[in-house]
């Protein structure tokens, strides 16, 4: 008699697939977020500005959660506009990275690396105080009166250049030049003990 042969099928490692981004990608609309769901390292940044984001609403409050919430609404249709940019993918990754850093540093949901205050000119209200975050990019957050500027870190010949949507800081052996306001004058800043 012939000794019969048995196949044993033993179940295989299922093969990982690519982790999804924190939304459902059936619903994926925008070409942005379909970049999303089609991009690994993407889906991984999605995920990750999701868990920065239920922190930092979770530390707004009450109060301030309208607002966070209707400020992360324009950053999806802002993200959304990457289609008008010519690399879809490095639109939508820097979007990301900004976002990102923008919520660990508004929201404090990383300690400072280091504050500093500046003198500006003679009177006390012109003075600035700095608080610098290791986010990515480095960031820092310049108050000064009632205003409250986000900087992103920029890439600068010599010294530190930061900048907002209306300012920009460049810090140098101990002195900034600081421009506070969209086309405003430039001022020369010195650092405090």
């Amino acid at each position: 008699m012939k000794a019969l042969r048995y196949l044993i099928l033993l179940p295989l490692p299922a093969l990982a697939a690519p982790a999804a981004p924190s939304f459902p990608c059936s619903q994926a609309a925008s070409s942005a977020a379909k970049q999303v769901c089609n991009t690994p390292a993407l889906a991984a940044l999605d995920r990750q500005l999701a868990r920065v984001y239920d922190k930092a609403l979770r530390k707004a409050g009450k109060p301030l959660q309208a607002t966070l919430k209707a400020e992360q609404r324009g950053w999806v249709k802002g993200r959304d506009d990457c289609w008008k940019a010519g690399d879809l993918a490095a639109c939508v990754h820097d979007s990301y990275t900004l976002r990102i850093a923008e919520l660990q540093a508004r929201y404090q949901l990383l300690p400072p690396q280091a504050s500093a205050r500046y003198q500006c000119g003679a009177q006390a209200a012109n003075d600035m105080q700095v608080r610098f975050y290791a986010t990515q990019p480095a960031t820092l957050i310049a108050e000064r009166g009632d205003r409250s500027e986000l900087m992103y870190q920029q890439a600068a010949a010599s010294g530190t250049r930061y900048a907002g949507r209306n300012s920009w800081l460049w810090e140098h052996q101990g002195e900034a030049t600081v421009v506070w306001e969209w086309q405003g004058a430039e001022e020369v800043c010195r650092v405090q003990p």
